[in-house]
């Protein structure tokens, strides 16, 4: 930690599969941390090393130079921050506030506006980078603040990320993670669609997986996810609920600027598709499933019958290939002859 930095007792409140490791990371850098989760046992191997287990948010808070949320949706965002005995009443005065959950950007700047009002320092910082960007300590962190703001949190904030980037004014730090994520759903889409062409053609995936990855039809989505694709490895790095979310919040704040996005609508009604039929807490490469056989998607936790009636609205809305009118189980794969 540089001279500057006043920052010593860290709050951190929401230690799952980002979480934790972010938070073990602040230990590793020196700060002291008190921690908190809804289910207690995923605190325990922090615990174990020495962060004091809170017993609420506002116990986090108390004595805290700053609090840092890692949450799963913006309902909870809103309970930790605005509820009774919420962050924003129990923090002292001073008390830096810094929301890591991707989250809505209106609600990032109400809580930077209440927290004003009550002598803190909110803004939101969400981040980029999976559980293994986590991990390594490698993630790109998108701050709604500017740099003065910034200045004595940022030793905090580079001992969980690369790059932390202030992008001005509260809020924005979430639009720029929701731009990533219209982006990324472009380049799952590509992938998963270009596999199971390649697929259907008959070839060799593997060697058509290392041809692609040298043009420029290489992306990050496709290092990160394409062998895991056609290993079957549907794990979560990143889980399916949370980009539906993710893409939700997109959407509704393009739509409320008046601006269309057809490739990322499309991608959302099938990231729904998915998590209605069961792959909720898949890996966001789970999608190429959607493009596979009925049988397949069954051996991976599947099921195609939690979709009532083809016919019904939530299924026209879906975008899946029965939506789209096909009258076989394969998904939107078209056919089963290749798999």
């Amino acid at each position: 930690m540089t001279q500057a930095t006043t920052i010593k007792r860290i709050g951190f409140i929401g230690t799952g599969i980002m979480g934790r490791p972010m938070a073990e990371h602040l230990m590793a850098a020196g700060f002291e941390l008190a921690v908190y989760n809804r289910t207690v046992e995923k605190t325990n191997l922090l615990v174990a090393a020495g962060a004091r287990l809170a017993q609420s948010p506002a116990d986090a808070a108390r004595d805290a130079d700053l609090v840092i949320t890692m949450l799963g949706f913006p309902s909870d965002v809103e309970d930790v921050y605005l509820g009774t005995d919420g962050l924003l009443t129990s923090a002292r005065p001073g008390t830096y506030l810094i929301d890591m959950t991707t989250s809505s950007p209106e609600l990032a700047r109400e809580i930077h506006d209440a927290g004003e009002v009550a002598g803190l320092h909110a803004f939101d910082a969400p981040v980029t980078g999976g559980e293994a960007g986590a991990q390594a300590g490698t993630l790109t962190i998108f701050c709604g603040t500017d740099e003065r703001t910034l200045a004595p949190v940022t030793d905090a904030l580079k001992a969980m990320g690369r790059l932390v980037i202030p992008f001005g004014e509260a809020g924005n730090g979430q639009v720029a993670k929701l731009a990533n994520q219209v982006a990324l759903s472009g380049c799952m889409l590509g992938l998963v669609e270009g596999l199971a062409f390649a697929k259907q053609g008959g070839l060799d995936m593997h060697k058509t997986l290392g041809a692609l990855m040298t043009g420029t039809a290489a992306s990050a989505a496709m290092r990160a996810f394409g062998d895991k694709i056609l290993d079957g490895d549907y794990r979560p790095g990143f889980q399916v609920k949370h980009y539906v979310k993710d893409l939700r919040l997109a959407l509704e704040a393009a739509e409320d600027e008046e601006l269309t996005l057809p490739g990322a609508e499309t991608a959302a009604q099938l990231y729904a598709l998915l998590q209605e039929i069961g792959g909720g807490a898949m890996g966001t490469q789970a999608l190429a499933l959607a493009y596979t056989d009925e049988r397949t998607g069954a051996e991976a936790g599947l099921d195609w019958s939690a979709l009532d009636d083809p016919d019904d609205d939530a299924q026209a809305a879906s975008g899946s290939g029965r939506a789209h009118g096909h009258a076989h189980d394969g998904g939107c794969g078209c056919g089963d002859e290749a798999r």
